[in-house]
């Protein structure tokens, strides 16, 4: 690589996905510079992932995005119901699923609505808000090869378009480059799970107005249960853009006259644009980072489609992720933070890719009968997996009143992403908002607490009710309750500490 030019940033990301876009939004927000290189020339042209859940929102939102996110998402809003029927003309709607706490209450779950947008259309809008963050977006660009010590990464590009090669060296690099992930492969990283489940299927994505079929049934997702082409309809804009999910690998099939069986119309403007087979699999890479390169979405992750985590998984990996790498950067806190990127994130990918996995009955079976050993729903849409260990403090109760898993119950738990409560009439701001870029520390209107507490950690007093009378909770930048107690010098201890690396109680104050 000598006689090339040489850049530098603080970190690199490879792949401009979802998941790396996110990454770079989110480093960009702690003011980390930036760098992302993407292989292809344009982001995704096929829809892909297209429901987004409130965690994910709640990350757009913390990033000032969430409503560009639900304007982009205009044409699917209000397609948030099931449907099935022998064909998509016969068609009904399922009953809607509404879950309750405890007495029947709706919950209220989070500040923000989840969203139906397909891949294609958020990815730019990613990409235009990752740039105007002032992140170094190349796509056209691919890695070639790297290789780091302890202080730094090496990267060599390949600008796809003019042959020409550059070197760029980061502090560290984010590998949000896909399944087949290079560069998981080059870390020599393996992968353990359920592997291939199920059987072949095959994507078919065609246009074809059906607005008029629909209207008045619009759906997210339609099952279809002719025998001469079974399978699931997903509404990509409402109206003209359509998959067609269906058994089988066969590519060469007369897929137009499928269709037009599935669909149960004529549909003269059918136009199939492409036809991808798949098979569902469930593996999970046995690290997520060695030395100064950190796996994320789908490279460290893959799962089957059925309760649309993948994507909404790595969002929360760069959330995750993000902070840590901030604080270290600047020198805020030690290097051995990022140990726990691993410890939290590998088990949150496996759970998610473990409950996907489990989730295969059919969409009547799901809407009547839905398995209770199953996770809760609201456990998957916000984020309700608890980390055991990681950055964190666990008081002396340890982990004896654990996170349930098949309920939705959050009570502000240590390694639980924070309860949603509104702390205004006007119903604008969240216990969510309280914390992101920074830490925040929540106590009661009456309990005393020195102000301003450590640089970096924002005191905030308001009366919720997962709160008791005295009680304090540390916030990560990333929503998370870090450590819970009563006293506010143990508080800023726990902040220090967790800093520092230390991922246990840290030592009383005065010690």
């Amino acid at each position: 690589m000598s006689g090339q030019r040489t850049h530098a940033t603080d970190v690199l990301v490879v792949g401009g996905g979802l998941v790396g876009l996110t990454s770079a939004l989110v480093l960009r927000h702690h003011g980390v510079a930036v760098t992302l290189v993407e292989k292809r020339s344009t982001t995704s042209p096929q829809p892909k992932a297209r429901r987004f859940h409130v965690r994910s929102m709640e990350v757009f939102r913390e990033l000032g995005l969430a409503d560009l996110v639900h304007r982009a998402a205009r044409d699917l809003a209000g397609h948030d119901r099931m449907a099935a029927g022998r064909t998509l003309v016969e068609a009904e709607l399922l009953p809607p699923w509404r879950p309750a706490g405890a007495g029947g209450a709706v919950v209220d779950v989070s500040p923000e609505e989840p969203c139906l947008i397909a891949q294609d259309a958020l990815e730019p809008v990613l990409r235009d808000a990752a740039v105007a963050a002032g992140a170094t977006v190349r796509f056209d660009t691919e890695l070639v090869a790297f290789a780091q010590d302890e202080d730094e990464v090496v990267a060599e590009l390949l600008d796809r378009g003019s042959g020409e090669r550059s070197r760029l060296r980061a502090r560290h690099v984010v590998a949000a480059d896909g399944a087949r992930s290079p560069v998981r492969e080059a870390l020599g990283i393996g992968r353990s799970g359920h592997g291939p489940i199920g059987e072949p299927n095959v994507n078919v994505y065609f246009h074809a107005d059906l607005g008029a079929v629909v209207d008045g049934r619009e759906f997210n997702l339609c099952q279809i249960e002719h025998p001469d082409a079974p399978g699931a309809l997903a509404s990509v804009d409402g109206r003209r853009r359509w998959v067609f999910m269906g058994p089988g690998d066969a590519i060469d099939r007369d897929w137009p006259a499928v269709l037009r069986t599935a669909l149960g119309v004529a549909a003269p403007d059918l136009d199939v644009r492409s036809v991808l087979p798949w098979r569902a699999e469930m593996l999970v890479a046995d690290r997520y980072s060695r030395g100064r390169v950190h796996l994320a979405g789908d490279s460290a992750h893959v799962m089957p489609p059925f309760a649309a985590s993948g994507a909404n998984t790595g969002i929360a990996d760069a959330h995750n992720l993000g902070w840590k790498l901030a604080a270290v950067l600047r020198g805020r806190a030690a290097p051995a933070l990022l140990d726990s990127y691993h410890a939290e994130r590998r088990p949150a990918g496996w759970f998610a890719a473990d409950q996907s996995s489990r989730r295969t009955q059919g969409l009547r079976a799901l809407a009547t009968a839905p398995d209770p050993a199953l996770a809760h729903p609201f456990v998957l849409a916000a984020g309700g997996f608890q980390y055991a260990e990681g950055a964190l403090v666990h008081g002396p109760e340890g982990l004896d009143d654990p996170e349930p898993v098949t309920a939705f119950e959050p009570v502000g738990r240590v390694g639980t992403r924070i309860p949603h409560r509104w702390l205004d009439r006007d119903r604008t701001r969240s216990t969510i908002d309280l914390a992101g870029p920074g830490w925040a520390l929540l106590t009661g209107t009456g309990t005393p607490v020195a102000a301003p507490g450590p640089s970096g950690l924002a005191v905030h007093r308001h009366d919720v009710d997962f709160l008791s009378a005295g009680e304090l909770l540390l916030i990560r930048p990333d929503h998370v309750v870090a450590w819970r107690g009563t006293d506010p010098a143990a508080a800023a201890a726990a902040f220090v500490g967790l800093l520092d690396g230390r991922h246990a109680a840290p030592e009383p104050a005065g010690a």
